[in-house]
């Protein structure tokens, strides 16, 4: 599997953006560069890259109750979790939580 998603990384970060792009696009944040299409050149370059605080903002409105789903993403948040121990908001829903867990399982197996 290490070799995998090393060897074709370019490949599986294309694919998976893709993914992203077709599950999110109509979101607030995406529509806001995209305008509800789902070219990855077009992400690349409208969309600029951000520190926490610039969403921010998005994530206290859903924290505060807006619905997620017209915000940031589609997948419903299943909860929040914390960057580097400091006290961020940080919106995981059931697939990240999956990714997450099998990144840390990757880990172990290298340890």
């Amino acid at each position: 599997m290490l070799e995998e998603i090393t060897t074709n990384a370019r490949q599986i970060q294309e694919q998976l953006l893709g993914e992203i792009l077709c599950k999110n696009a109509e979101t607030e944040y995406l529509q806001g560069f995209l305008h509800g299409q789902t070219d990855k050149q077009l992400f690349k370059k409208n969309v600029p890259i951000v520190t926490y605080d610039h969403i921010k903002p998005y994530i206290d409105r859903i924290a505060n109750g807006k619905a997620s789903s017209d915000i940031l993403l589609v997948e419903p948040l299943i909860g929040s979790g914390t960057s580097g121990g400091q006290p961020k908001l940080i919106p995981i829903t059931a697939e990240s939580a999956n990714v997450t867990e099998a990144l840390g399982n990757l880990h172990l197996s290298l340890m």
